[in-house]
C-alpha cells in the first residue's frame, strides 16, 4: 500500500476579516485546492475588490499550479467569497458541504429573496456530503461533517493536515461561537472531538486567528497543541461544561460586521444577487431580524 501523501500547504491572511485562505498542493506544478478565498468588501461604499484574491492567483501562477477545487468550509457570516473571480481566472470547481441546504432554507426566508433562489445547492458545482473523499491531484481529502457554528460546516481532511473552519481558533484564543441560526453548542463539541481525535501530530489549520495583545498572528497548530491548551475545549472539559461557557459568552457578542452581506453572497457561491432593471445589484438588511 502507497503512503498517504501529505501537502504542502501555503496561508495567506487577510488582515480586515482576520481570514486566512490555504492553497493546498502537492508540489510545483501539481493539482491544488483553494479553501476559503476572499473577496474584499467596503461595508461603507458597497464597493468590491479582488487584492486579497489576486494574492491567492499570483502564487498559484509562481507555483505553476492547477486549480481542481475551490472549497468553502461553511457560509461565511465575517467575510464574502471570491469564488466566482478565481474561478474565472484559473479555472476548478466550486464544493461546500451538502448540508448547505439548510442554510439556504433559513436565510431564503431571513432575507425574503427571490421566488426563483434555489435552496438545492445548486449555485456550487458540487455538494461533499459527510466523509466523502475526493483528490486533488494525487492528494486524497476526506469531507468531515462538523456542525454546531453552522448546520453546514465541513472540515478537510488532506494527508495529515485539517482545515477546521470556524470549528477551532488558535489554542489561547478557543472556539467558534454557536448563536447563528441552526448553531449548537452542545453539537459543536462533538465535531471538534471528531477532530482531536486524530493523531496527535495532525497538523490543523484555522480560517481565522484573532490574536492577543501582543501575540503575531498564527493559524497552524496540532491535535495536541488544542488537547493540552485550548482554553474552552483541553482536555478534561466535559461537554455540560462547555455549553455554559459558550452559551454565556455567545449571549454578549455582537453580530459580525459583514454578517448580512456576507450569508447573501455566500449562499449564493459567491454570485451577486440579480440585478433591477437599473443595472445594478442590491443587498437586503432586514430591520430587527437577527
Amino acid at each position: 500500500m502507497s503512503a498517504v501523501l501529505n501537502p504542502l500547504v501555503h496561508g495567506i491572511f487577510d488582515q480586515t476579516t482576520w481570514t486566512v485562505t490555504y492553497v493546498v498542493y502537492e508540489k510545483e506544478g501539481s493539482a491544488c485546492a483553494i479553501i476559503d478565498s476572499v473577496l474584499d468588501y467596503d461595508p461603507k461604499s458597497g464597493r468590491t475588490s479582488t487584492e486579497s484574491a489576486d494574492k491567492v492567483i499570483a502564487f498559484v501562477r509562481e507555483k505553476k499550479l492547477h486549480v481542481q477545487w475551490i472549497l468553502e468550509t461553511h457560509a461565511h457570516a465575517d467575510h464574502l467569497t471570491a469564488a466566482p473571480y478565481l474561478k474565472a481566472q484559473l479555472g476548478g470547481k466550486t464544493a461546500i458541504g451538502a448540508h448547505i441546504t439548510e442554510v439556504q432554507h433559513v436565510f431564503k426566508s431571513i432575507f425574503n429573496l427571490e421566488a426563483s433562489f434555489k435552496e438545492d445547492g445548486t449555485q456550487f458545482d458540487h455538494l461533499l456530503q459527510a466523509d466523502t473523499t475526493f483528490a486533488i491531484g494525487n492528494l486524497t481529502a476526506k469531507a468531515m461533517y462538523v456542525p454546531g457554528h453552522t448546520p453546514a460546516c465541513v472540515a478537510y481532511l488532506i494527508g495529515d493536515a485539517v482545515f477546521v473552519g470556524d470549528t477551532l481558533f488558535m489554542p489561547d484564543v478557543g472556539s467558534a461561537r454557536c448563536d447563528f441560526p441552526g448553531g449548537s453548542a452542545k453539537t459543536l463539541y462533538a465535531s471538534v472531538h471528531r477532530i482531536l481525535n486524530l493523531p496527535d501530530s495532525t497538523r490543523l489549520f484555522m480560517c481565522h486567528d484573532y490574536p492577543p495583545e501582543g501575540r503575531a498572528v498564527r493559524f497552524e497548530t496540532t491535535v495536541a497543541e488544542q488537547r493540552a491548551h485550548n482554553i474552552h475545549l483541553h482536555d478534561g472539559i466535559d461537554e455540560a461544561e462547555f455549553v455554559r461557557m459558550r452559551t454565556t459568552r455567545d449571549a454578549t457578542l455582537s453580530m459580525p460586521v459583514l454578517i448580512l452581506p456576507a450569508v447573501q453572497i455566500n449562499i449564493r457561491a459567491g454570485v451577486f444577487p440579480p440585478k433591477d432593471e437599473n443595472g445594478v445589484a442590491y443587498l437586503k438588511i432586514p430591520l430587527n431580524a437577527l
